[in-house]
């Protein structure tokens, strides 16, 4: 053909060169950046999936970061616990010492006093300084926040943990129907007939008693609660005779009285009236918001996804139901990646305060001080130290807590976020990632058709002039 209005095949050829700039300035650009989706256009598809995989690795860096965060919290609350642990050591030994009246001066006794006053101040002050970015965690300002507990029926409470979810508040219903028991057995009479010797044995230990003949109830009862101290065991008139109960509550609490070989029979009865040298006690059985609870004599306790709570009962407390609410508070850690109820954790840090530290039953740490109900010039040592105990347990009881929390939660949660974060990465890189050794084969294949065509467009551009051979012939 020889036309020169239109040159279809320059056109043919710009059209192939422009494709062919269009694909070498893509490769050049995937080179340049490492990406193989630059616009949308590039791979609709996978832009949106790709973009919501790095969304979702966003996410889980920031719940990662939140994770290694609580961490942080956690072993700064653990760390002035232990301090706080040494302390109660201290006061202990030193009640300890106290008791050992014939070996201690009053000087030496208000010395220690002294120094269970330093420490408990000690335990307050690393109550109320023990911070975190400004936040206080061992004063109870991580602690829940309850509403209508009865002290009428219960006498200690501890909020583990609490998932409010979109509930503002948590009702909580306790209702026993089994109640606890002591261990107890009964004596029937009024005199001793002949002269008898028992041995005597709670959970605290074991002792001999002997009794003459003709010795009155209340003499036995008198030399039962003389060591009742050292046996766990205590005595109490009663009509037609007299009881022998454990001191605590529960299965794990027991009586045994039996007549030593050589003496007269001491016979003791049990509950249903039959003749018996052992009882144990009984544990409660209580439902919590309707979850079956069985206790430890009456201290009950329940943990579930969404509740972790430790209560005791008055010991009078019977068959019957108590109820109150949990208002606000505990720590709340965000852990997952999304904002819900099943990615957060929620942990409540009891106060470790003096005054907080025990509870209504034996008294608390602060009462030992100076001028308190068992400071050591009153001499009631042993309620010192009942306190004491008390409070190493609750103080251990926290700590141990703690250090399950960061180990059995946020340790593992970390450890699984990251191989989640590994696994997202690779996929969002595996979809947007530019293939270098993909894109630079095509990097060769681009510039060769780009310099084809540009060869080609010049060929067809110089096929009109061939017409004017035809003119000048």
């Amino acid at each position: 053909m020889a036309r020169i209005n239109t040159n279809v095949g320059a056109m043919i050829a710009q059209r192939h060169l422009n494709a062919s700039f269009t694909k070498l300035n893509s490769t050049l650009e995937r080179l340049s950046t490492g990406l193989r989706i630059n616009h949308g256009k590039d791979d609709p598809a996978g832009l949106i999936t790709s973009e919501r995989l790095r969304s979702e690795v966003k996410a889980v860096g920031q719940a990662i970061s939140n994770t290694q965060r609580a961490s942080l919290i956690i072993a700064t609350a653990e760390g002035a616990l232990d301090e706080v642990a040494a302390l109660l050591r201290d006061i202990q030994a030193k009640v300890v010492e106290a008791a050992n009246e014939g070996a201690m001066s009053d000087d030496e006794i208000a010395a220690n006093q002294l120094q269970i006053d330093s420490a408990i101040e000690s335990i307050t002050r690393i109550a109320n300084s023990t911070t975190f970015a400004g936040k206080h965690l061992l004063d109870g300002s991580l602690d829940y926040i309850t509403s209508g507990v009865s002290p009428s029926a219960i006498n200690a409470l501890a909020i583990h943990g609490a998932q409010f979810g979109l509930r503002s508040f948590i009702p909580v219903e306790v209702e026993v129907a089994v109640s606890a028991q002591y261990g107890q057995l009964f004596w029937v009479g009024s005199t001793l007939a002949s002269a008898v010797t028992i041995e005597v044995q709670g959970n605290l230990g074991v002792t001999t008693l002997s009794f003459s003949s003709g010795a009155t109830i209340a003499q036995m009862v008198e030399a039962v609660n003389a060591v009742s101290d050292a046996t766990g065991v205590s005595a109490t008139l009663s009509t037609g005779g007299f009881y022998m109960s454990s001191s605590e509550l529960g299965s794990k609490q027991f009586v045994s009285v039996q007549s030593l070989p050589g003496g007269a029979q001491f016979q003791m009865q049990n509950a249903a009236g039959q003749e018996d040298k052992r009882d144990e006690g009984r544990d409660a059985t209580a439902t919590i918001n309707g979850a079956l609870s069985r206790g430890d004599g009456n201290h009950l306790t329940l943990k579930s996804s969404t509740l972790d709570i430790e209560l005791s009962l008055v010991r009078t407390f019977g068959i019957g139901t108590t109820s109150f609410a949990i208002t606000e508070g505990g720590a709340l850690f965000q852990i997952g990646p999304q904002v819900n109820s099943n990615l957060q954790v929620n942990i409540g840090i009891q106060s470790v305060a003096a005054s907080r530290l025990g509870n209504a039953a034996v008294g608390y740490l602060s009462q030992i001080a100076s001028g308190q109900d068992f400071d050591l010039k009153t001499k009631r040592f042993q309620e010192a130290q009942q306190i004491i105990a008390e409070a190493v347990s609750q103080a251990s009881v926290i700590r141990g807590r703690l250090g399950a929390f960061e180990r059995n939660t946020l340790d593992t949660n970390r450890n699984q976020l990251g191989i989640t974060m590994e696994n997202l990465a690779a996929s969002e890189s595996q979809i947007r990632d530019a293939d270098f050794a993909y894109e630079t084969s095509q990097l060769t294949r681009n510039q060769v058709l780009v310099n084809s065509s540009t060869a080609a467009l010049t060929m067809a551009n110089q096929t009109p002039q061939m017409v004017l051979r035809l003119l000048g012939g």
